[in-house]
């Protein structure tokens, strides 16, 4: 569940995930023109890196999204975003999102926010760890996450956040997982502790260093996340790393219900002004996203980069997958399902 009371200080701050249900009819497949190839919903999907968007950051367990939750998956597997991850973000909703990964054909990822520490308890620890043992081999659990640090919201425990970051890399060492990072201010210090505890690298989410710092997440293995913030002619540096990354550094997200793209952002003296902004029957005060939105964000990266919309599809879900493996698994089911650490059993 994204924590709403840090959001309403910060429109471009969170993470997460939406996994669209691949549509099927009992006992046949669903000829959805979106999809290219697939079969039975009872023996996993299968497609085409080229016909599919996958949302690796989206908060679909998010309070935003209680009143027309089902239609936003609808929304999303019609704009062919088949995949997304679903990232916890404290103790409470461990168990939430592994829910609704499965009840919306979604994967999810097990961790705490670090905007979450300062009521989140050390035992809290002890139950994200026996949570990645309990679900080892739950095909959907394809990360730890959301982890991180986060140096721009005042008033935050530099050191404790540190304490819950260090720990969770130990239990995603451990597991054999990646990891989901929140980025924020503080790549140093990120990056600094991966150089102690090596993690089978991940997604550095919504990404905002510098291209050095990039580099050097890339250099560990891991991919960069880029959403609405990119829709942005502002966004200098955003839009230099994207166009400058190598190919195979780039991953998608939407961060739903949070980081809106440009033409759904509601500035503060709009949103001061009055509810305002009408769509699918609800007001969005603050511009709600959602992972429907993806296939037009990766417009902007396509523009950028000077690919096709079909290109920038096939090399941002083969990203995603080399990412997170156990996804790459759930789209591919003759591939071996990778196994968690020794540690985890």
């Amino acid at each position: 569940m994204s924590p709403g009371w840090a959001r309403a200080e910060n429109q471009a701050w969170k993470d997460s995930i939406t996994l669209p249900q691949m549509a099927h009819a009992c006992g046949s497949c669903n000829p959805n023109p979106l999809i290219l190839r697939g079969i039975c919903h009872a023996q996993m999907t299968v497609v085409d890196d080229a016909g599919m968007w996958i949302d690796t950051h989206c908060h679909l367990d998010a309070p935003e999204f209680d009143a027309d939750r089902t239609a936003v998956v609808a929304r999303a597997r019609a704009e062919g975003v088949l995949r997304c991850v679903l990232p916890a973000v404290n103790r409470s909703n461990l168990s939430i999102v592994r829910t609704q990964a499965h009840a919306y054909d979604v994967v999810y990822a097990l961790g705490i926010h670090p905007l979450c520490t300062p009521e989140a308890e050390l035992p809290d620890l002890d139950a994200v760890q026996q949570a990645l043992h309990e679900h080892r081999a739950d095909p959907r659990l394809v990360a730890v996450g959301e982890i991180g640090l986060d140096h721009f919201v005042p008033g935050l425990d530099r050191a404790r956040q540190e304490v819950f970051y260090i720990a969770q890399l130990k239990l995603a060492r451990d597991a054999g997982l990646p990891v989901l990072l929140h980025v924020r201010r503080s790549a140093d210090a990120l990056l600094k502790a991966l150089r102690r505890i090596t993690v089978p690298g991940g997604i550095a989410h919504a990404f905002n260093g510098s291209a050095q710092q990039a580099a050097q997440f890339v250099a560990m293995g891991f991919k960069l996340g880029f959403g609405g913030t990119l829709t942005f002619e502002r966004s200098l540096q955003i839009r230099a790393l994207a166009r400058q990354l190598p190919a195979d550094a780039l991953v998608l997200e939407t961060d739903a219900p949070d980081i809106p793209p440009q033409w759904l952002y509601r500035t503060a003296a709009q949103r001061q002004a009055g509810p305002g902004g009408q769509a699918h029957g609800q007001t969005r005060p603050q511009g709600r996203n959602e992972p429907a939105e993806l296939p037009r964000i990766a417009q902007t990266l396509a523009d950028l980069r000077g690919w096709t919309l079909q290109e920038t599809a096939r090399v941002t879900t083969a990203n995603a997958h080399a990412a997170l493996p156990r996804l790459a698994a759930l789209d591919a089911p003759s591939a071996c399902m990778p196994a968690l650490g020794p540690s985890c059993g």
